[in-house]
């Protein structure tokens, strides 16, 4: 595109904003027939490889997740209960949105393990959830794994989530869809509650 054309002005046909609402309902009517089209062949029991757009009715029932799709945080813990993160502050450091916020202390009974993180809390509101901090944690101390795509509030201070709020989640497997060695789907849930 030249430089020039992003400050031509609009002709009187484009002014009209014909042009755009008339492709609008082309794309619109075009994928509302492919759909029906679809739709009706499989009702009359025809073998359609495309399956159309479907309707999932959410609170009854929750689309299947894949393994890599980045949800809620969680912390790891130790075999003895304690965060496995060393406060290293690597996450801090990499996340774009400046979401997390690490306080780090000494911890002198275990002379392996420098610090521990005094507090470590991510303001959820801020978080674009692009995985930064799970990649840049040297001991994989933070995952993106638990399955909750439910993240709401009424307010800004209900975005944020501590370090114990962390360390009780546990990834929810069964929400995720499971795959054989040559990438076939193995198994697809549909779960009918929230739990």
């Amino acid at each position: 595109m030249n430089v020039h054309d992003k400050h031509k002005p609009l002709t009187w046909w484009e002014k009209t904003y014909l042009p755009g609402v008339l492709a609008g309902l082309w794309l619109t009517t075009r994928h509302f027939v492919r759909n029906m089209f679809a739709h009706t062949l499989r009702a009359l029991g025809m073998d359609v490889k495309w399956l159309g757009s479907v309707t999932i009715q959410y609170p009854e029932f929750i689309r299947p997740l894949f393994p890599r799709l980045r949800t809620h945080h969680r912390l790891t813990k130790r075999d003895d209960g304690s965060p496995r993160c060393v406060a290293c502050m690597m996450c801090e450091t990499v996340c774009p949105a400046k979401c997390i916020y690490i306080i780090a202390e000494e911890k002198p009974d275990a002379p392996d393990i420098e610090k521990i993180p005094k507090s470590f809390d991510i303001d959820l509101g801020l978080c674009i959830f692009c995985g930064y901090c799970v990649e840049a944690c040297p001991e994989d101390a933070i995952r993106m794994d638990t399955g909750i795509l439910e993240i709401s509030s009424y307010g800004r201070k209900g975005m944020m989530r501590d370090m114990q709020t962390m360390l009780a989640l546990e990834p929810k497997s069964k929400r995720y869809v499971e795959f054989d060695d040559e990438g076939d789907v193995v198994s697809e849930p549909f779960v009918e509650d929230l739990d």
